[in-house]
């Protein structure tokens, strides 16, 4: 078997993967809905509704678990991932995005007075971390997907 066809699978992956893949797609609708425009960035970028980032690792832990048991060195592994992923999204990277929308507003400001070396152009990102209700979104999500995978769609 290739390389290719064994990833494919690899259920624990491919929930993985699909657990990335359609909270993307969610984000982006999210965002279409809330803000009348499609923003193509939303299809891959950090940040928003629901967290692909806990989907991910949710999905990865919850598959593991099914595959392996709750038991097992591989769920420990994983479980653990999924934690230190979800606080990091709530801390760290959500305090960047504030501290960054901060910034921009005061470049922005610096800008209009004339006293700025910086364009309000070069934009700091904002949309980088996450609440915890887009987290818990994504956690939810992904354990859903996982679930699916391997009890209603046999894979």
């Amino acid at each position: 078997m290739n390389f290719f066809q064994e990833v494919a699978q690899n259920t624990i992956f491919v929930s993985a993967a699909l657990g990335w893949l359609i909270a993307q797609i969610l984000k982006t609708l999210i965002h279409l809905f809330f803000t009348k425009k499609f923003v193509a960035e939303r299809l891959v970028g950090s940040g928003g509704m629901p967290s692909s980032h806990s989907a991910t690792v949710c999905a990865l832990a919850t598959s593991t678990a099914f595959s392996y048991g709750a038991d097992s060195f591989e769920f420990a592994i994983t479980a653990i991932l999924a934690i230190i992923v979800m606080y990091d999204a709530m801390g760290v990277r959500r305090e960047t995005g504030i501290q960054a929308s901060l910034l921009n507003n005061i470049m922005e400001t610096f800008e209009q007075m004339g006293r700025s070396e910086f364009s309000a152009t070069d934009k700091l990102k904002e949309f980088v971390g996450h609440t915890p209700l887009q987290v818990f979104a994504g956690a939810i999500l992904g354990i859903l997907i996982a679930y699916g995978l391997h009890f209603i769609w046999g894979v």
